[in-house]
């Protein structure tokens, strides 16, 4: 029986092969390695990704794919919604010490899972999405540029990223209505032990008001800390780097 797309999960499935293909070779899977789809739908990445793995897990909300999912010998599926997904208790391969983590990530919750996932970060290899392009270029943004934001401080200080794929929407069932591409997202090695919540909270006063110099937004929120004259507050959220949003996170403590 053929699946309908189910428009409150955000399903465009992907029917690409010559796409599909490079994604696969870009995510260039080994037997072995501990894997996890998210949302993969009609399998049209999962076959081929299991193919190379040996065993694949994946997370799908939607029941009647879950079902389908099962059937599958090589497939551990997990019915959730993968933000009440726990990643650090999923089972890896005698050997596997973190995982990969791959999807076609619904557009209307593609940032929570994102933000979800670095919660778990410390136990990931590197993850690979297919997310609506407008997403990536603010992820992969540089300070100085109208996608610069939230979202590029909060990635860039845990990952480095790269856009490794464009994705037109004729590659998909339904075609969505926005231009998708494919993001690699790598942890660093070394990253600055920054209280997340505190990160979060600067980044998210300074881009409050983008368009206002931070004195109006951070600039007050340091006042109130007892930490004024120790940022440059003449400046747009945008133009400050990712390390200085960080090194101002280290020296205000929760």
């Amino acid at each position: 029986m053929k699946h309908i797309p189910r428009k409150r999960f955000g399903q465009h499935f992907l029917t690409d092969s010559g796409i599909i293909d490079a994604i696969v070779r870009a995510i260039d899977p080994r037997p072995g390695q501990a894997m996890v789809e998210i949302g993969p739908g009609l399998a049209a990445l999962t076959q081929p990704l299991v193919e190379r793995l040996g065993h694949l897990t994946v997370i799908e909300l939607d029941r009647d794919l879950a079902a389908r999912l099962r059937a599958h010998p090589q497939l551990s599926v997990i019915e959730s919604d993968v933000l009440k997904v726990d990643f650090s208790s999923i089972e890896r391969p005698s050997g596997a010490a973190r995982l990969r983590v791959v999807g076609n990530l619904p557009y209307n919750i593609s940032t929570p899972i994102l933000f979800h996932l670095l919660r778990h970060v410390d136990m990931i290899e590197d993850q690979h999405f297919m997310l609506q392009k407008e997403v990536i270029d603010r992820m992969v943004a540089q300070p100085g540029t109208s996608d610069y934001s939230r979202l590029s401080v909060m990635l860039q200080w845990r990952y480095d990223m790269e856009n490794v794929l464009f994705v037109p929407p004729e590659s998909f069932d339904p075609p969505p209505r926005v231009d998708s591409a494919v993001v690699r997202m790598v942890p660093h090695a070394a990253p600055a032990q920054v209280d997340v919540a505190r990160l979060s909270e600067i980044v998210q006063v300074a881009f409050s008001q983008r368009r206002k110099l931070l004195r109006h937004t951070l600039g007050r929120w340091l006042d109130a800390q007892g930490l004024s004259g120790r940022f440059d507050v003449q400046r747009r959220a945008e133009e400050v780097p990712v390390a200085e949003y960080v090194a101002l996170a280290l020296a205000t403590p929760a």
